[in-house]
């Protein structure tokens, strides 16, 4: 087995390079692109990955795989700025938020529809601490794979505004005495 040692560091020059480039990328698409996770962010990171792969082995030469993930960046970028501009679009690409639970009831199926067990739906309500489905007024599984959860008024924690300051009756003030007696 011999090891060409010219090949390995052509290896770790390529992968050094896509990788400054992807975090270029990255950062180009912005934090919403990499915070809020969807079906076409895994479509972008599976088709950036066989990029990658195909750039650092030299399967493609290191300026064909940075036009192919330029590309890729700027049509998801495309798809994002088109998906917030129309609606119709948004409505194409994304997917629409699901209610899963509905004024303490489990809508089952809802689950059956996002292909989600009871487990899983009582994963997500117990990262939100609901501990009883009758304290969820509408538990929704949101485009981004999260449930967000809003809860019944009287399931809600006590806030500071919601106590009501009740103000001790004031006696009129008594003249302050010393300690030594005097007023």
């Amino acid at each position: 087995m011999d090891i060409d040692i010219n090949e390995l560091l052509l290896t770790a020059l390529r992968a050094s390079f896509v990788y400054v480039y992807l975090l270029i990328i990255v950062r180009v698409l912005g934090k919403r692109e990499i915070g809020a996770s969807t079906a076409f962010d895994l479509l972008v990171a599976l088709m950036l990955g066989d990029v990658v792969d195909e750039v650092i082995y030299g399967d493609v030469t290191i300026l064909q795989g940075a036009v192919a993930m330029a590309i890729i960046g700027v049509w998801h970028l495309v798809n994002s700025w088109a998906s917030f501009k129309s609606k119709i679009i948004d409505q194409l690409t994304g997917a629409p938020p699901t209610v899963l639970v509905k004024n303490g009831r489990i809508q089952h199926k809802e689950l059956a529809k996002e292909r989600l067990n009871e487990s899983e739906l009582w994963s997500g309500l117990r990262m939100m601490e609901v501990e009883d489905v009758k304290e969820v007024k509408q538990a929704t599984l949101e485009p981004n794979g999260q449930i967000s959860v809003v809860l019944e008024d009287w399931a809600k924690p006590v806030q500071k505004q919601d106590l009501s300051e009740t103000k001790p009756k004031t006696k009129s003030r008594a003249k302050a005495k010393t300690t030594d007696g005097r007023s």
